[in-house]
């Protein structure tokens, strides 16, 4: 899709919350999942880059990342060890 079409609807959909009104409970319950996924890719990220020197590396999708930033340091972890001994 072009830019601008993106643009337009994601504006749209904007404007139309601001004019009807979001319910807020299910909006902030996305909103802290979204947040949880994308700190799960960063401990990934850093992982990778700092694991590089010790050969270990986990890639970084939709799975890992839920499991790295629901979980946290210990979803993390148990990344690695299934990366390592498992796989």
């Amino acid at each position: 899709m072009e830019p601008i079409v993106v643009i337009s609807i994601l504006g749209g959909c904007i404007l139309l919350l601001l004019f009807l009104g979001a319910p807020v409970k299910p909006v902030r319950f996305i909103g802290q999942g979204v947040i949880k996924l994308l700190i799960g890719a960063l401990f990934l990220f850093f992982l990778n880059a700092f694991g590089n020197q010790f050969g270990i590396h986990v890639p970084i999708n939709l799975a890992t990342a839920s499991i790295s930033g629901f979980l946290g340091i210990p979803g993390l972890f148990s990344l690695v060890a299934i990366q390592t001994w498992i796989i």
